[in-house]
């Protein structure tokens, strides 16, 4: 008997999954992760070269029947996996260096029931869940932003950025002018609502920098979305309470923030057991004896479900997101379920 399956593409997950529902999805995900709904694995990595890997991500997220304390309604089950491979030279042959699929599987039968593209859920959740990290974390008041970094995750970030905090002032800074010009071009653009894609709520104030530190000092809200392999923020630029999302360098041998200063902030993850052996931020600072595995002070989904995060207005906190398979299955899910309502994307047979 032929198993039937729905494709979605990119078009059609955009059509029918906007940035507020990720951000929404990202909290009761990072909260089901954290709380033992999820049996999910850290990721194998296959190297493939010096700059090229792929990563194996499935997750089987475990139905539940609500919560009356966070007001987290009753959940379905939802099981699949992600392939994603990240290519640096990708840039050269005009692809995207991050690419991704998702496939999911009904839980009772384990039949393919959707192939979706990966993508796009992959940029847009991992945005949302940093959005998270910040309406969590930075002071209340935070109305300045900083984005080192002017590719796609820079573009998604801000979008997400702006679903929770009310900015006055965003600053980018990237290693090549023509491409930090063009972020802001961009920006000026969506929050117009001229860009395609566009829509984003108005920033009075966007403006590229000439220097990292330019962009950092002052800065409420931090973001790191580059491939540095080395760190790109000095400890000296971040001001006592800003909250710094870190999102690249996601090999054990990479780290893009200054160590002294993952060491002097409160530091906040996705989850424990992918930091102690995925991010080299921690990975290389425990190797030096910075500190130990308990300097970590909660996953994200412990702090979404009531645990403490930031204690005043003066201490630095760190959110390192290295992206969890429960995000991606979980918003796959979440598309899969809307597209059904909608009459969205192809039904296809093997």
């Amino acid at each position: 008997m032929p198993v039937r399956f729905r494709l979605l593409t990119e078009a059609d997950v955009r059509s029918v999954v906007t940035m507020d529902d990720f951000v929404e999805t990202m909290t009761s995900a990072l909260r089901r992760f954290s709380s033992g709904h999820v049996a999910q694995p850290v990721r194998t990595v296959i190297a493939v070269a010096d700059d090229a890997f792929a990563g194996i991500m499935p997750a089987f997220v475990r139905a539940h029947t609500g919560d009356l304390d966070t007001g987290e309604g009753a959940q379905w089950e939802s099981l699949g996996a992600k392939i994603v491979t990240v290519f640096g030279g990708n840039h050269a042959r005009g692809l995207d260096s991050h690419l991704a699929s998702i496939v999911l599987l009904d839980a009772e039968t384990g039949a393919l029931v959707a192939l979706l593209d990966g993508r796009y859920i992959t940029e847009a959740r991992t945005a949302a869940v940093s959005a998270v990290s910040s309406r969590l974390l930075a002071r209340k008041t935070a109305a300045s932003l900083a984005i080192v970094g002017s590719g796609v995750q820079a573009r998604s970030h801000l979008e997400a950025l702006m679903r929770v905090h009310t900015l006055r002032q965003v600053t980018v800074w990237s290693p090549q002018k023509p491409h930090r010009d063009r972020f802001v071009a961009w920006a000026r653009d969506a929050s117009t609502g001229t860009a395609a894609g566009g829509g984003l709520q108005a920033v009075p104030r966007i403006v590229a920098v000439d220097h990292a530190g330019e962009a950092v000092v002052g800065a409420d809200v931090v973001v790191l979305v580059t491939s540095s392999p080395a760190p790109v923020i000095e400890d000296g630029w971040v001001k006592p309470g800003a909250h710094v999302i870190s999102v690249g360098a996601c090999r054990p041998n990479q780290r893009e923030m200054d160590p002294a200063l993952v060491a002097r902030a409160r530091l906040f993850v996705d989850s424990r057991a992918a930091a102690l052996v995925e991010s080299g931020d921690v990975v290389l600072g425990m190797q030096e004896a910075r500190f130990g595995a308990d300097h970590i002070v909660a996953e994200l989904g412990e702090v979404a479900s009531g645990a403490p995060g930031r204690r005043n207005d003066t201490e630095v906190t760190i959110f390192k997101s290295l992206g969890l398979a429960v995000e991606d299955v979980t918003a796959a899910d979440l598309a899969y379920r809307r597209a059904v309502e909608r009459g969205v994307g192809q039904e296809l047979s093997l």
